[in-house]
């Protein structure tokens, strides 16, 4: 039996338009300050779920769980609001917040945090559930003064894939491999 282990968490992807806004926003508003480093365009989503250092050989079952949600599920409807730096002091990353007005997301996240628990993958966090894309990261050992930033516009989107990521760690940033991507209301 292996005892490789892969760093994994769960997330929804976002449509290419509202992609393409968050970029030309971050193009216009964020791209100027040195001491941050942009997020990569295919690394944009929204974090549901965390899993950290997971086993290799859970991931089909962790998979499974996720299908099992995501089927139960409908698409999201959401819009982008107002950036954020997080955490509030001495912030690590700088994100846009997301509208869910019907709370849709808030279910998928919480379903799934439970789903998730239940197997023993993933230790719910005690913190709220806060619907954001990180945009930009602030580099190692550098300190940013929290500007106001415009908020990008109110682009509307709906989020309808959930995937299960694996993060490979490396020297210029984490890159992320989908596993599984999970359709959303497809039961």
């Amino acid at each position: 039996m292996s005892d490789e282990r892969a760093r994994l968490f769960v997330a929804l992807e976002l449509p290419d338009d509202a992609r393409t806004t968050l970029l030309r926003w971050r193009a216009r508003h964020v791209d100027e300050h040195a001491a941050l480093r942009p997020t990569p365009p295919a690394s944009l989503h929204l974090t549901l779920c965390f899993l950290g250092w997971r086993e290799v050989a859970e991931i089909d079952a962790i998979a499974a769980a996720c299908a099992r949600v995501g089927a139960a599920c409908d698409a999201v409807r959401l819009s982008l609001a107002e950036p954020v730096w997080l955490p509030p002091r001495g912030p690590r990353v700088l994100a846009v917040e997301l509208v869910d007005q019907a709370g849709g997301l808030a279910q998928i996240q919480s379903a799934l945090s439970g789903a998730l628990a239940e197997g023993g993958w993933y230790r719910p966090e005690q913190r709220p559930f806060r619907a954001h894309v990180t945009v930009a990261r602030v580099s190692k050992g550098a300190r940013v003064r929290r500007v106001v930033l415009r908020a990008p516009p109110p682009h509307p989107l709906l989020g309808s894939t959930v995937t299960l990521f694996r993060s490979r760690l490396a020297r210029g940033g984490a890159r992320y491999e989908p596993l599984r991507r999970i359709e959303l209301g497809q039961g």
